[in-house]
């Protein structure tokens, strides 16, 4: 399912490396290359992901890229998650409309659907985040906070001021979460990524225990005021945030990415 094919989004850079200084320009950053998929099957955006991730480790894709998209109604459970979390079981939320699917990522069960922005950044992340003394291995950690911060600069672009909850990840406003994260990292590159519900119909969420923390509250960008924002309006934003915490500069697609992408958003 979906409704757009691949759609480059505007080039930005950061203000970091690769400006210029007085006249002189210092060193370009690496690219983050990005995607705007529009709605897309998670079944096919998982396996979408995988054969990137593949590409980036094999060295076939020479850049780093983003997915942006939105998904069909589908809960997915985390390698963290629990049957608890998910009180009338798969098969109730299949009878509302939904997929359920258990994923490898972190984290525990969470909806994604119409009107949320997805994220899906295939970093290697021993270029991006080095860990200094372990040469080849990348700082899953400081990954998520460069996720996080990614997330709090798309959210302010809309004018809501979200901010971080140790020990939880994401990004909230008061007790309630406005963006999730969960991620993988297999052969030195990241899979899966962030969600921010931006229009999202938030009833879905009260099937299962979101993220596993019971009692926590969901919210979105709607929801909090911030009108005409849809996820593609959004997209450029989340882009130019996660690029610019992990240092890298944001270019559109080149073909080598959307050769590789274009099966799976036909």
């Amino acid at each position: 399912m979906r409704t757009a094919g691949p759609q480059q989004l505007p080039r930005r850079r950061p203000g970091g490396p690769g400006a210029r200084r007085g006249g002189v320009t210092s060193v370009a950053p690496r690219a983050l290359r990005h995607l705007w998929l529009g709605t897309l099957r998670y079944a096919d955006a998982w396996a979408l992901q995988q054969r990137l991730a593949h590409a980036r480790a094999a060295g076939d894709l020479d850049a780093d890229c983003l997915l942006l998209l939105e998904h069909p109604p589908v809960y997915t459970m985390g390698r963290n998650g629990s049957p608890e979390h998910v009180p009338g079981g798969p098969e109730r939320l299949r009878a509302l409309g939904a997929d359920y699917l258990e994923v490898d990522r972190g984290g525990s069960v969470t909806f994604h659907g119409p009107g949320q922005l997805v994220a899906y950044p295939i970093v290697r992340l021993a270029d991006a985040l080095p860990i200094p003394g372990h040469p080849g291995q990348g700082d899953v950690l400081r990954y998520v906070r460069a996720l996080e911060e990614g997330m709090l600069a798309a959210a302010a672009a809309a004018g809501v001021a979200a901010s971080l909850r140790p020990p939880f990840t994401g990004i909230w406003v008061g007790e309630e979460k406005l963006g999730a994260i969960g991620v993988k990292l297999a052969r030195g590159v990241t899979q899966h990524g962030v969600a921010i519900n931006v229009t999202t119909d938030l009833g879905w969420f009260a099937e299962v225990v979101a993220c596993g923390i019971p009692g926590a509250g969901v919210t979105s960008l709607e929801r909090l005021g911030a009108e005409g924002w849809t996820p593609e309006r959004l997209a450029p934003e989340l882009a130019a945030g996660i690029a610019s915490a992990l240092g890298l500069a944001t270019e559109p697609a080149d073909r080598r990415l959307v050769e590789l992408v274009s099966p799976a958003a036909a």
